[in-house]
């Protein structure tokens, strides 16, 4: 959660704010944020540099990702994956959820992969096909989506 508990708003407020030149807007919104920032998880004692290394991700087996191409035609999303070394079908393994493909083994053993699809697809009627040393991979559409409706109350 937000701290909101920490930004002085008043009815004196917007006065100050409309009096303000933009130089000092920005120092002043500068000033709260470091106050917000340094009463949560010690960020106030991390110096710019420090910050901006905490948000870089460390390489991982992500890095190592496949060049796949994810599109969708009118009743079906095609995953086409360039695979180099036709011995890697064997190993290689394919699972879906209706919105995402997960791919184990290629490159190597342990690696796994995760590709978004554009689209809902449906449980059965996936297949796949190797060519050329491409690996596509064929998912049905689903059209069956189900919305709910949420009622909102006033409290």
């Amino acid at each position: 959660m937000f701290p909101w508990n920490l930004f002085p708003f008043n009815k004196d407020m917007k006065n100050k704010l409309q009096h303000m030149k933009p130089d000092e807007i920005d120092q002043f919104i500068k000033g709260i944020m470091g106050n917000v920032m340094s009463s949560q998880s010690g960020w106030g004692s991390m110096n710019s540099q420090d910050k901006m290394n905490h948000h870089r991700r460390e390489p991982t087996q992500q890095a190592n990702t496949l060049n796949s191409t994810a599109f969708e035609t009118h009743d079906s999303v095609f995953v086409r994956i360039p695979i180099k070394d036709e011995a890697m079908l064997k190993e290689l393994r394919i699972y879906h959820t209706p919105n995402q493909l997960m791919i184990e083994h290629i490159p190597e053993k342990d690696h796994k992969h995760s590709i978004t699809l554009p689209a809902m697809v449906k449980k059965k009627g996936s297949s796949a096909k190797y060519k050329d040393g491409i690996l596509e991979i064929k998912l049905i559409k689903s059209y069956d989506i189900q919305y709910s409706q949420i009622d909102v109350t006033e409290i």
